[in-house]
């Protein structure tokens, strides 16, 4: 099972967090506040917050832009990863992904149905990689926000994190780009 092992240093990661909505503005963007509040709470750093609309290009190239940024470590989305015409963040995000976290949108399904039963299955949680940034795609609702971040990510993205986590692979997430000696 899941465990902390004290003995290893925590090691921060820096997070942008982007709420994807048509109609929220920062001081209506509950979904955010709570990622922020439990990003900083856990000691990591939110490198950058932004709110935009649900456009496929705008978002995909948001998550460019991050994804080229060396401040950034983690992208967290939240919003648009229902089932309505609006809901393209899902699409956003594997416009970019060199590869999918398959497993993410499993574990957070599980997770969900916990809370919600069936009705998790109208959530479409996704999580990838690109260029060394780990991507992750949340429904809008804070629920949805705490479930992900304190079910999963808050381990995840700990270095202490026991048997495993994503941030003692960061330094080989790019490594098919190296060159071969040979």
């Amino acid at each position: 099972m899941s465990r902390i092992d004290e003995s290893r240093e925590f090691i921060p990661v820096r997070i942008a967090v982007l709420t994807v909505s048509d109609t929220r503005d920062l001081s209506q963007d509950r979904s955010g506040d709570t990622l922020v509040s439990r990003i900083e709470t856990a000691g990591h750093t939110v490198a950058y917050r932004q709110i935009i609309r649900d456009e496929r290009d705008a978002i995909a190239d948001q998550l460019r832009a991050w994804i080229a940024d060396p401040v950034v470590d983690v992208v967290i989305s939240t919003g648009g990863t229902g089932l309505t015409g609006r809901d393209v963040t899902v699409e956003a995000h594997r416009d970019v992904y060199e590869k999918e976290i398959d497993a993410f949108g499993t574990v957070f399904t599980i997770v969900s149905m916990q809370k919600i039963g069936t009705s998790a299955v109208q959530s479409r949680a996704t999580g990838g990689v690109a260029g060394g940034t780990y991507l992750f795609a949340l429904p809008g609702s804070t629920g949805a926000c705490k479930d992900a971040w304190d079910e999963i990510l808050k381990y995840q993205l700990d270095y202490r994190h026991m048997p495993c986590n994503f941030v003692e692979i960061f330094p080989r997430l790019e490594e098919h780009k190296r060159r071969s000696k040979g």
